[in-house]
């Protein structure tokens, strides 16, 4: 059986206008155009539309799931198979974020007390998971699963105040750096005072600190877009800049 737009619109709540704008970038062809203009789809196509909007749900850019989709090992039970792992811990995130709002109101009413570790644990859970969904894969492949999910535990961990104690060292490790960055010399007193408070903003979070840790996180501060971006916000140039900082702060 062939669908068209307005059809397919129909069977899976997309708008005729999305759908269109899906074949104009290439994420879903019809699977032919009749003579009159109209496009034609077919059981292939909307099968893969399913896929898209399980992508989307997940929160994957639009080029991401292009990215995927044309791959030549994409394998669609597979696929399925992540996606369902992916939403179950989505549902379990909501989960908590759900019996912490019913704590707080709890709280609030004098019915029971509430720890500060509690009223933050569901957000912190959201937090590891985006950073997982971002630079997990990049972190496991070069440090392992154990590194990861020790670090993952640790975070977890953290008390309210530990967290305000990373923020407020972030903040001044990169106005530290932003000022060096002018100077100009990454071997500077400035500079090296940036990469100390770097390294205790990472204990805060990664407790087992060592050089090899420091100096691999700098080699990704440069190869990888993402982390480049962190810096390159603060002044063009400045993530090579810190990358050589750290490397000779920890020589």
């Amino acid at each position: 059986m062939e669908y068209t737009v307005n059809m397919i619109s129909k069977i899976s709540g997309v708008s005729a206008r999305t759908l269109r704008y899906y074949d104009e970038i290439g994420l879903l062809k019809p699977m032919r155009v009749a003579a009159s203009g109209y496009r034609l789809y077919g059981q292939r196509e909307l099968d893969t539309l399913q896929q898209i909007l399980f992508y989307r749900e997940l929160d994957f850019s639009l080029d991401g799931i292009k990215c995927i989709l044309l791959a030549t090992d994409f394998d669609r039970e597979q696929a399925f198979h992540r996606h369902l792992a992916q939403l179950s811990e989505k549902r379990e995130r909501i989960d908590i974020l759900i019996d912490n709002i019913t704590k707080s109101i709890s709280a609030m009413k004098g019915d029971i007390t509430m720890s500060n570790n509690e009223k933050f644990e569901g957000f912190k859970q959201t937090l590891v998971d985006e950073n997982e969904q971002k630079y997990g894969n990049e972190i496991r492949s070069k440090y392992g699963d154990a590194v990861a999910d020790a670090s993952n535990a640790n975070f977890k961990g953290l008390t309210q105040a530990q967290y305000n104690e990373g923020e407020r060292l972030r903040i001044a490790y990169e106005e530290k750096l932003k000022a060096a960055f002018m100077a100009d010399d990454p071997a500077s007193e400035l500079a090296q005072q940036a990469c100390d408070l770097h390294r205790q903003w990472l204990l805060v979070f990664y407790p087992k600190y060592n050089k090899e840790y420091h100096k691999g996180l700098a080699e990704m501060y440069v190869a990888d877009e993402r982390f480049k971006a962190n810096y390159e916000k603060l002044a063009p140039g400045c993530a090579a800049f810190f990358h050589d900082a750290i490397n000779i702060y920890c020589d």
